[in-house]
């Protein structure tokens, strides 16, 4: 399965969320997975592409042309696509995905989470969503769509578009066991 992981490119970050990630690179290549990813070389993207390399598994990197500098892409990517915009690399990251995981991330991650939801709950894809929750990074974020759908902005039924896990196997037992439903918009949007 091409997995897309979504998350941070600094390396500024408590290296309890970089372990974290190595690791559920390294439970991807183990169980046969291929990583599509944003090509970098740092943050959770480098720890999930340096676990998956480790164990010998296909990288498939997904960056603009303009990122092509010393030190900012992950080498050893099996493939590289090089689109010209961040538009044209999110819609290639869904396209050559069978399912996405949300890793600990900045406001970029959060785009590509919200945009992949958001395409999810108008039908456009079917695709499993998964929230790496290391150390309880999205905590807030998941309270905020609770709270999103108790006063009415959207409805309780879109919480179930994805599921959230601070455990890597659990996660990747999710992804390898989703069954694909089709989404009755009706239901999940205000449409009257």
């Amino acid at each position: 399965m091409n997995i897309c992981v979504y998350g941070a490119s600094s390396n500024a970050i408590d290296k309890r969320f970089i372990t974290a990630t190595e690791e559920l690179g390294r439970k991807m290549a183990q169980r046969g997975h291929t990583l599509v990813f944003g090509g970098g070389a740092g943050g959770m993207m480098g720890a999930a592409a340096r676990g998956v390399y480790e164990k010998g598994g296909t990288i498939i990197g997904i960056a603009p042309s303009f990122f092509n500098v010393d030190g900012v892409l992950f080498e050893h990517c099996t493939e590289m696509h090089s689109p010209d915009t961040m538009r044209e690399r999110k819609k290639l990251l869904e396209e050559k995905s069978d399912a996405f995981i949300v890793s600990p991330g900045g406001i970029g991650t959060f785009d590509e989470f919200f945009e992949i939801l958001t395409l999810k709950q108008l039908g456009r894809h079917t695709k499993a969503i998964a929230i790496f929750n290391v150390n309880g990074y999205y905590d807030n974020m998941i309270a905020l769509l609770q709270n999103t759908a108790k006063e009415g902005f959207m409805r309780g039924k879109c919480m179930e578009l994805f599921k959230v896990f601070d455990d890597a196997d659990a996660l990747l037992d999710y992804l390898e066991t989703y069954v694909p439903e089709e989404i009755d918009i009706v239901k999940l949007k205000k449409i009257y």
